[in-house]
């Protein structure tokens, strides 16, 4: 298995969540479930940024809690602002 985690596996997991969201934008879909899948695409893809290219992986304890809290505080700040606004 530890073959398979190198960083050319996730450039490539990269590319197809990119490619997911491109897909998603061409057809024009829309929806809360297509904002969530979208948010949870680019969380999924900022914490793999975050932890193999910022290489934060072995950092204290503190970095990570820092990186990590921003992301998930912007993410859900995103998510209500849409649900809000689709009310």
């Amino acid at each position: 298995m530890k073959n398979l985690y190198n960083i050319h596996t996730i450039w490539a997991l990269l590319i197809l969540l990119t490619l997911s969201t491109y897909f998603l934008g061409h057809i024009q879909a829309s929806g809360s479930g297509i904002m969530l899948f979208l948010m949870g695409t680019a969380f999924i893809k900022s914490i793999l940024i975050i932890r193999e290219f910022m290489e934060l992986k072995g950092v204290s304890l503190l970095w990570k809690i820092i990186m990590y809290s921003w992301l998930t505080i912007i993410c859900l700040a995103i998510v209500v602002a849409y649900l809000i606004g689709q009310s």
